[in-house]
């Protein structure tokens, strides 16, 4: 009984932390449905969430259907749905969205639903009864994007009325039924022409809780030269408009144009884009024709989850570009631009010295969720993300072998949160938490380096 006392106060204390830094940081996960079809080890579904990595979930997707209504896609997304939300049995401090998107006959569903204001409330209230029913806590719009692929000039500022109807419809729901209001978000678009011909940035802002800039894909095999997928900074190869191929120039812009920056959340991929090189040279910039081969999990041609990156620098030259704060890795003609434990620290960093309101990754499915390929543990990057961005310890119901109180209470005493290393033993790092001290464990012939804030090799 003393023992079950114990276990129960340190995790209500736990989601006490939780909720306390939940109030000026975000960590949002999606998730993608179609994950569940990956072979093996690889298939992902909401079984594999840990409930406290993350602060929300967006479950990635559904559709709108002819009838201006949301829609499931997949055959089993209710069953899915009643998953991931039971998490919150788990951890009641989780927030769970719906993201809807896609496209339907290759065209994005919100383009014919936002050109009346008849079809946007019909969906406004298939929405609200949607969430409620599934026990979402909220909406994840993602079209990718207003004015872009087939849709209309006027959808920019069609997507600013949705939004704004959205919104106030969220509001007189929670008021009519007593409930939390639910919470509203986009994904949107990093790059600054589709920025400025999709987006009415000020007016979206006043409406949208927070703000998932897809700072990815800023290169990829379509280029005839390599290129970084998600690069801090610009780098000395580039010219013309890659110059604000960046998180940098792109978070820059939305906050140019309006955008709190409590409100912008920073993406962060679980994935690298790849290229077959066409010479010897192997740098950034490198003559590439098409990708790689595809991966033996994700079986798409252009990316590799994080688990398979860790599959293939096992045996590949690893690379830092330094004026980008990022890595890449290259083997035969195989070349991977991709990020890791010390690029997320660099962002981490960046994303903080600019007041932003957290983070959002791209996704769970895509980190080694069960510790089976990188040899680092379950969720290695956005376990480490979480870590470098201040968050807790995580409340758990057994005892860890890499995480424990140390005795060394004073340590973190008047010290910033953050991480730190332990001089009396390399195998070992501080984590400090509002003034409390705990002790981690690298991984067996790891040592912790703070340069990048993460166990490495010696």
């Amino acid at each position: 009984n003393f023992s079950f006392t114990l276990l129960f106060c340190f995790t209500a204390v736990g989601v006490l932390l939780a909720l306390h830094t939940v109030s000026s940081n975000r960590l949002v996960c999606h998730m993608t449905n179609w994950a569940q079809y990956r072979p093996s080890i690889a298939k992902f579904t909401p079984d594999n969430i840990d409930p406290f990595l993350c602060t929300h979930v967006i479950y990635t997707m559904a559709t709108i259907n002819s009838f201006n209504q949301i829609s499931p896609v997949e055959w089993n997304d209710e069953q899915q749905y009643n998953r991931l939300n039971s998490l919150k049995n788990v951890n009641p401090a989780l927030k769970t969205l719906l993201s809807v998107g896609g496209t339907v006959n290759g065209m994005s569903p919100f383009i014919a639903m936002v050109t009346k204001s008849e079809s946007r409330a019909a969906f406004i209230k298939s929405a609200i009864s949607f969430l409620h029913t599934h026990n979402f806590d909220g909406l994840n719009l993602a079209w990718e994007y207003p004015g872009h692929n087939g849709g209309s000039q006027e959808d920019k500022e069609r997507f600013t009325l949705l939004v704004m109807e959205l919104s106030k419809a969220f509001e007189a729901d929670a008021k009519e039924n007593r409930k939390t209001k639910l919470l509203l978000s986009a994904n949107v678009a990093a790059l600054r022409p589709t920025i400025d011909k999709a987006y009415e940035v000020s007016k979206i802002s006043l409406y949208l809780d927070f703000i998932n800039v897809m700072s990815y894909d800023y290169h990829g095999d379509w280029e005839a030269a390599t290129g970084h997928n998600s690069p801090l900074y610009r780098s000395s190869v580039d010219s013309g408009s890659h110059i604000h191929h960046n998180i940098n120039s792109s978070v820059s812009h939305w906050l140019a144009q309006g955008a709190p920056a409590e409100k912008l959340l920073l993406g962060f991929p679980t994935y690298g884009r790849t290229y077959r090189l066409r010479s010897i040279a192997t740098g950034l910039g490198a003559l590439a024709n098409g990708p790689a081969d595809a991966g033996p999990y994700t079986r798409t041609a252009g990316f590799w989850a994080y688990y398979e990156i860790c599959d293939f620098i096992s045996s590949a030259t690893v690379s830092w570009i330094s004026e980008q704060e990022v890595p890449y890795a290259t083997f035969g003609s195989s070349w991977v631009g991709y990020d890791d434990k010390k690029s997320y620290s660099s962002k981490v960093q960046w994303m903080t010295a600019n007041n932003l309101g957290g983070a959002h990754v791209w996704s769970m499915d895509m980190d080694d969720f069960d510790g089976s390929f990188c040899s680092a543990g379950a969720y290695p990057l956005i376990n480490h993300l979480r870590m470098s961005m201040g968050f807790p310890p995580k409340p758990t119901t057994t005892p860890s072998p890499t995480t424990t109180r140390d005795a060394v209470v004073d340590f973190c005493r008047g010290r910033p949160d953050g991480l730190y290393e332990n001089s009396a033993d390399k195998t070992t790092y501080f984590q400090c938490f509002l003034g409390n001290t705990y002790l981690h464990r690298c991984q067996p012939g790891l040592i912790y380096w703070d340069s990048c804030k993460c166990c490495n090799w010696p």
